[in-house]
């Protein structure tokens, strides 16, 4: 009889680990990124899923109006499209990776 409680409180603890690991925090990313999505307005530069960065223009119930560049060019665009507030860019890492190898190259100058 022992045997078989054991069995069944080991389903119960995976099935909460599963949950804490896995569940629970993609839930909380989508409700950061819907609050996001809510706060948007006039004036917010954002960058897309698809990587197109504008300023907003006009925010409607599900649509958004952003401006591409100093051209006036105009895209309408739904909301769930949002990537990211301010301008998202893959620098960040290539700035990283110059400096590891400056600093590798030093290294070897150095031996």
């Amino acid at each position: 009889m022992p045997q078989e409680y054991y069995s069944i409180i080991m389903i119960v603890a995976m099935v909460a680990i599963l949950y804490f690991l896995m569940i629970r925090p993609e839930q909380k990313r989508k409700k950061q990124a819907q609050q996001m999505r809510d706060s948007l307005k006039k004036g917010d530069m954002i960058t897309t899923i698809g990587g197109i960065i504008g300023k907003i223009v006009m925010v409607k119930d599900n649509t958004i109006v952003i401006e591409t560049s100093d051209d006036r060019v105009r895209m309408e665009l739904t909301k769930w499209a949002v990537s990211t507030t301010g301008v998202q860019t893959s620098d960040m890492p290539e700035k990283k990776k110059k400096d590891e190898k400056s600093e590798d190259a030093d290294e070897a100058k150095k031996d």
